[in-house]
């Protein structure tokens, strides 16, 4: 098959080509190319798959129909492979239930589903971290309430696989009863605050433990510029450290959570207008490595309620492509070809994987994607409800 009249994008820029794809793989780039099967692109934008590692299912139930439901709605969105977060019901911390998330791996209709595992039980016992990696989960995930003990053993199987570390940057004692980020808004509302000082607390002291191990973390969803300021200065000292942001905490702050806007609660909180600019500001200067929509769905019944009780998360990945070229490319804050840098080369690379750039010999994971179209959000649970987007998924190959 030849993908003809296209402008081929990726991490490493734009140009005019065309692409032959056979068995699932690219086999020839280049102008005029002919075969007996081909599409015309009609001068759509060629590009990598998205890659989404910070994904979860509908109120963290980990069952089949949750698994094929949000691999269906990712690739609608462009997303042609999502990476479950493992602190599910159940969570994935043995081999039984990796396999079971495995069984799902590839869809004909839906992205390919991958997974990390957690690294401990819930009772803080380690996992069987070796045996899961050797079974071909993504990556080990640490949470907050693990000990330095336990923080250092997880860090030298990271180190013997030479895998990623994947974070969630909260210390849990200080926002244990907070429902969205300290300030003047949660004031107003009369809602407990959850302090900025719970990340970057975590983020320090991760930071020392991959300076001495030698090893990567990655920071998940990060919401405090204090942090990315302490994950850039590390990596200039030479630490393996990698910054993911969420799109929502680059586009909005707390001020969409007056008036009880439940779909509002996120993990992290939204932060204050002050310092969604600057966080806004850093990932400008290019101080962020990866993104994520942070999709979380919820049933009603978890979200139609006060917002001290309600549920956190938002959908956004059936919208995911769409939502990153209006906000991000279209408004002129960063190029197509470095958004494929962030969702789709350097998150591969995080799960030791490959992609981002259309190459001779690379999997044919790709999507033709018209700028030129537009739609209106129509979901209830998704923060951009009711908006005009630019963009239309054409085609998917694989």
């Amino acid at each position: 098959m030849v993908i003809s009249n296209v402008i081929v994008c990726d991490a490493n820029g734009e140009r005019d080509l065309d692409v032959r794809i056979d068995n699932g793989k690219i086999t020839e780039i280049g102008k005029s190319l002919k075969d007996e099967e081909s599409v015309d692109g009609k001068g759509a934008y060629l590009m990598p798959g998205i890659i989404d590692v910070n994904v979860r299912l509908l109120d963290s139930q980990l069952n089949g129909k949750n698994i094929e439901l949000a691999a269906g709605k990712a690739l609608r969105g462009g997303v042609t492979t999502i990476v479950l977060a493992p602190d599910s019901y159940p969570r994935v911390d043995d081999r039984i239930t990796l396999e079971f998330v495995q069984n799902y791996r590839d869809h004909d209709h839906g992205a390919k589903v991958e997974t990390m595992i957690a690294a401990t039980h819930d009772d803080e016992r380690l996992s069987d971290i070796a045996i899961m990696m050797k079974q071909g989960a993504a990556a080990p995930y640490m949470t907050t309430s693990i000990s330095n003990n336990q923080a250092c053993r997880i860090a030298e199987y990271v180190k013997m696989y030479d895998v990623s570390l994947f974070c969630k940057a909260q210390d849990t004692s200080l926002s244990e009863v907070g429902v969205m980020v300290e300030g003047e808004i949660a004031t107003r509302m009369g809602l407990v605050g959850i302090p900025p000082l719970g990340e970057t607390v975590h983020v320090a002291r991760m930071i020392e433990i991959a300076r001495n191990f030698g090893i990567r973390i990655v920071f998940r969803s990060i919401a405090s510029p204090r942090s990315i300021e302490m994950i850039s200065q590390a990596k200039k000292e030479g630490v393996d450290v990698w910054c993911e942001v969420s799109l929502h905490h680059l586009l909005l702050c707390d001020e969409v959570c007056e008036d009880f806007n439940t779909t509002a609660k996120l993990t992290p909180p939204l932060a204050t207008r002050e310092n969604m600019l600057l966080l806004r500001k850093s990932f400008e200067n290019g101080e962020v490595d990866m993104l994520t929509v942070l999709h979380r769905p919820n049933s009603p019944v978890n979200k139609e309620v006060a917002f001290a009780d309600a549920s956190y998360g938002c959908e956004a990945i059936e919208d995911a492509l769409p939502l990153y070229y209006t906000k991000l490319v279209k408004s002129g804050m960063i190029t197509l070809s470095k958004l494929m840098e962030l969702t789709s080369k350097n998150t591969a690379a995080s799960i030791s994987r490959r992609a981002g750039v259309i190459k001779v010999g690379a999997d044919a994971d790709l999507i033709l994607f018209d700028i030129n179209k537009e739609y209106i959000v129509q979901n209830p649970q998704s923060l951009y409800h009711g908006e005009l987007l630019n963009g239309e998924i054409m085609e998917i190959f694989r």
